[in-house]
Parts: C-alpha cells; sequence; structure tokens
C-alpha cells in the first residue's frame, strides 16, 4: 500500500537511506526461540521488555529483501538491523538497549544532513523508535504517516503517535492531498 508513496518520496528526496531487517535464524526475538511463547506476547531482556515476533526477515532469505516494487536503487546506505542474535533493533539509530549506536547518526551529521523524514513499517515499532532517537540526536525529524503502516498491538500505533509528538516529532498525513 506504502510502496508508491515512498518511491515518490524516493524520487524527491535528494538523500536516501534504508533500513532493512537482517536477522539470524533463530533470533532472540522470535517467539520460536523461547519455548512455549507465543508472537505478539513481551518478555523480559537483559536490556528490557522485549516483544516477541513471528519469525521474519532472516538474512539471505526472500523475507529479508525489499519490497520487489520498491525503487531502492537510490538508496546511499542500507542499514541492516536485528543482525545480533542477542538483542533486537527497532530504532535506526541504536539497538534496543538504547546504548549500542548502528552509525546512523554519525554517517548523516558527517554528511550535513540535520533534517529527515521517516517513513515505512512499522509506525508504532521501527519508525516511532527511530524518530525519537533521531530527536535526541538532534536532527529536526518529520513521519509521514501517510507512507507508514502500523501493527498496533494493544493501542501501540495512538501511544507512540503520543509520544512522538511529545518529543518534537512533527506528524504529516498527506492522505487528503
Amino acid at each position: 500500500e506504502i510502496v508508491p508513496l515512498v518511491n515518490d518520496l524516493i524520487r524527491r528526496t535528494d538523500h536516501v537511506i534504508l533500513t532493512q531487517d537482517w536477522h539470524p535464524a533463530g533470533h532472540s526475538s522470535f517467539a520460536s526461540s523461547h519455548p512455549g511463547k507465543q508472537p505478539f506476547e513481551t518478555i523480559e531482556m537483559p536490556y528490557g521488555p522485549q516483544t516477541l515476533w513471528p519469525d521474519h526477515c532472516i538474512q539471505g532469505s526472500l523475507g529479508s529483501d525489499f519490497h520487489s516494487g520498491l525503487a531502492w536503487t537510490k538508496a546511499e546506505l542500507v542499514l541492516r538491523k536485528g543482525f545480533r542474535t542477542a538483542i533486537d533493533s527497532y530504532s535506526a539509530f541504536f539497538e534496543n538497549d538504547h546504548k549500542t549506536p548502528t552509525g546512523l547518526g554519525g554517517y548523516l551529521k558527517e554528511r550535513g544532513i540535520d533534517t529527515i523524514t521517516l517513513v515505512g513499517l512499522a509506525t508504532d515499532f521501527c519508525v516511532a523508535f527511530s524518530a525519537l532517537d533521531a530527536v535526541k540526536q538532534g536532527f529536526k525529524t518529520t513521519v509521514r504517516l501517510d507512507a507508514c503502516r502500523g501493527i498496533d498491538l494493544n493501542g501501540s500505533v495512538e501511544a507512540m503517535l503520543k509520544r512522538m509528538r511529545e518529543a518534537g516529532v512533527t506528524l504529516e498525513d498527506h492522505s487528503a492531498d
């Protein structure tokens, strides 16, 4: 649903950076790695609460590929997330321990980029945590909600929209345009 909007933004944007979930098989965030647990349950990990997910985006699998319709070749950087078996990675800036940097903040600052627009999946997880970390890193941050989709576990979309607004993230929706 969002690919045409994302492609339009890619065409009109000077600098494009993509993130890619890149999980090893048996990743600690997969429910299948925890006997008796089901997807979308929450467990406590050394770094805090962790939502358990269905197995997804396994390194080198079809599920880890970009959508076949995505105009991804303009990307200057592809940042792979979630490749460390013992820790998940929602934010494009930090692992879920909120301490281990991905290097994206330094990359953007070194290139003189201080304003970013985020789109993609999922509004209430990877997009929201990336936006919150971007603001903390000093970036002027916008989330284009019409080019995002959420998972919405127990009201997580509304909760994260509220957190983003309170943190100073600009939320835009161009669906009526």
